[in-house]
């Protein structure tokens, strides 16, 4: 599940460069505003999914509340899910170890 949820990070991080290097300056610079009506549909929908994937994926992964509070900002930043990342790797690496010790 966590892997799945970095996934949809990833994805919400490159619509958020998508729109913020190549549809935002599309049209300010070139006043064209071709792009920034789909590309900002499609970073809405990742950012709603995001969201939606933290509130069911991520309860009982042992992230704790500066975990959350760190994953829910990241979404708010460009670059954030990427920086986000190496952290959400770390506790899926943890989770696995701790599953094999499990069992």
């Amino acid at each position: 599940m966590l892997r799945t949820f970095r996934y949809i990070a990833l994805f919400e991080g490159v619509t958020t460069l998508a729109l913020f290097l190549v549809a935002m300056p599309l049209k300010y610079a070139f006043d064209n505003p071709v792009l920034i009506r789909p590309v900002g549909m499609i970073h809405g929908i990742a950012f709603l999914i995001y969201i939606g994937a933290m509130l069911f994926m991520l309860p009982g992964k042992g992230l704790g509340a500066l975990g959350w509070l760190r994953t829910a900002l990241a979404s708010f930043f460009p670059f954030g899910t990427f920086l986000n990342d190496p952290y959400l790797r770390r506790r899926e690496a943890a989770l696995a170890a701790r599953q094999t010790q499990v069992t």
